[in-house]
C-alpha cells in the first residue's frame, strides 16, 4: 500500500452526488465537514455517549477515504461525496447544532482503528430503523446510551475491538505518489511501497511473479513483476512505476485487502509481507507464522490428515506436525519447513477455500472482522485482535452501499 500515513486533513472536497454524476464540489474544512455531516445524520437531542460515538464513527470513514484515495486514485477530483449509498449525508451551506460542534471541535481529530493496524476504520453505519447494515446503527446507539453505555462501549458493540487515536496530526491532502518515476535502480521507501503492494497483489494474480526480498531496491525482479502488473491490467508494459501504475496499484492492492471496507484484511505497517526472503521453521516466531498456522487451521478443518493448532505465532512442534502432513499431501518434499513452494501450495488451497466457503463469516468468523449485525454484544464483552487475509474477492470500483438514506 502507498505511504499514505494517517493523518487528518486541513480541508476536504466533497461531491455533491454520486459518483459518476455531474454535480458540484465543495471544499470546506474537516471540522466543518463532519459538523456538516453529524448534523445532517444524527440528534442533537441524544446522549452524548451516543454523539461521540456517530462522531467518531463519521471522522474514521471520511478519513478511511482519504488514507486509500478511494476516489482520487480512480481520476476524480474530489474526496469524499454526499450520496448516502456511497458515503455520509452532507448538505452545503447548513447550520450546525450547537452542542454537535462543540463536541466535534474536541474529536475531529481522533479516529477508530483495529488495533495493531494503520489505516481508519472503514466504519460504515445506518439508521437502525429503515435501514440496517453490518457497522452502527444510528438509533441502536442512542439505545444504548439510555442504558448506561460509553461511546467506547457502543462502538464496541457495533464493530468489535477497536482503538481511538487521538489528536492525529493535522496537514493538508497530499498525493502518495513520490513524484517522480521509479524505474530501476531506485532505492527508496517508495520501492518498498511497490514491491509489498506486487507482492500482496500476486497473490490474487499468481502470473505477476514474487519479489523474493523486499528491500527497496527497484532492481530486475522488481522490473519484471512490475511489467507483469502493467500487462495484466492493461498499461504500458514499460517497467516503470510512473502515476498511471502507482494508483493502478493503489487501486488493486486497496481491493484485493478491502482496506476501503469494514470487513478489512488490514494494514499492519508492511508487517504481512507475502515474499519469501526465509524459510519458515519450528522455533520461529511472529506474524508469519500466526498467518502460515491460520491457513493450515482452515485446511484442517477440510482435509483430515492436517490435524488442527493453536493459532500463537509459534511455531511449535504440533504446528511443524501441520506443515509435514501438508507437505505429505500435497507431493511436497516432507522437511516440515515452510520454503517458497510449500507456502504457495498451503496457500493455493487455503485460497480456494476461503473464495468458495469463507465468504460465509457464520462458517470462519476467524476470517472475518468480528462485527454485529442487528443486536449488540454484550457490553462487557471483549473481542480477540482479528488479523484477517487475503481472498480472492476483488471489487474495484465496489458500489457496496455505505448505508441508506435514513428516515428523518
Amino acid at each position: 500500500m502507498p505511504t499514505v500515513l494517517p493523518y487528518v486533513p486541513q480541508r476536504i472536497t466533497v461531491h455533491l452526488g454520486s459518483p459518476n454524476s455531474d454535480a458540484e464540489n465543495v471544499t470546506v474544512s474537516f471540522s466543518d465537514y463532519v459538523k456538516n455531516v453529524a448534523s445532517s445524520e444524527i440528534y442533537p437531542t441524544w446522549d452524548e455517549s451516543a454523539l461521540r460515538a456517530n462522531i467518531l464513527a463519521i471522522v474514521s470513514f471520511a478519513l478511511n477515504r482519504v488514507y486509500t484515495e478511494f476516489y482520487r486514485s480512480r481520476g476524480y477530483d474530489y474526496d469524499i461525496t454526499n450520496s448516502t449509498a456511497y458515503d455520509q449525508y452532507f448538505v452545503k451551506g447548513r447550520s450546525f447544532f450547537e452542542n454537535v460542534a462543540r463536541l466535534v471541535d474536541e474529536l475531529f481529530n481522533d479516529y477508530l482503528r483495529r488495533p495493531g493496524f494503520v489505516e481508519p476504520l472503514a466504519a460504515k453505519f445506518c439508521n437502525g430503523t429503515t435501514a440496517i447494515c453490518e457497522g452502527l446503527s444510528q438509533w441502536g446507539s442512542q439505545n444504548l446510551a439510555q442504558q448506561g453505555y460509553n461511546s467506547v462501549e457502543i462502538l464496541e458493540s457495533y464493530y468489535g475491538d477497536v482503538e481511538i487515536v487521538q489528536n492525529a496530526p493535522i496537514q493538508g491532502i497530499t498525493s502518495s505518489y513520490p513524484g517522480t518515476p521509479l524505474r530501476r535502480g531506485t532505492t527508496g521507501p517508495g520501492v518498498v511501497t511497490v514491491q509489498v503492494s506486487l507482492n500482496r497483489i500476486g497473490q490474487n494474480y499468481p502470473a505477476i511473479p514474487k519479489i523474493p526480498t523486499v528491500d527497496g531496491i527497484f532492481g530486475v525482479r522488481t522490473e519484471n513483476a512490475v511489467r507483469k502488473f502493467q500487462e495484466i491490467f492493461n498499461l504500458a508494459p514499460d517497467g516503470i512505476v510512473g502515476p498511471a501504475t502507482w494508483y493502478a496499484l493503489v487501486r488493486i492492492y486497496i481491493a484485493v485487502t478491502r482496506l476501503a471496507e469494514l470487513r478489512s484484511q488490514g494494514q499492519r505497517y508492511y508487517v504481512n509481507s507475502w515474499a519469501h526472503a526465509n524459510p519458515i521453521r519450528q522455533g520461529d516466531t511472529g506474524i508469519k507464522v500466526e498467518h502460515l498456522q491460520y491457513m493450515l487451521s482452515v485446511l484442517s478443518a477440510y482435509i483430515p490428515e492436517i490435524p488442527p493448532l493453536s493459532i500463537d505465532g509459534i511455531f511449535g512442534s504440533g504446528t511443524r506436525s501441520a506443515v509435514l502432513a501438508a507437505q505429505r499431501r500435497f507431493g511436497l518434499p516432507e522437511t516440515g519447513v515452510v520454503d517458497a513452494e510449500t507456502w504457495d501450495e498451503i496457500y493455493d488451497q487455503f485460497s480456494g477455500i476461503e473464495n468458495t466457503t469463507l465468504r460465509d463469516p457464520s462458517n470462519f468468523p476467524y476470517t472475518q472482522a468480528v462485527i454485529s449485525q442487528t443486536a449488540p454484544r454484550n457490553r462487557h464483552a471483549r473481542t480477540s485482535t482479528i488479523t484477517q487475509f487475503p481472498g480472492n474477492d476483488l471489487r474495484t470500483g465496489s458500489q457496496d452501499p455505505v448505508r441508506q438514506e435514513a428516515v428523518r
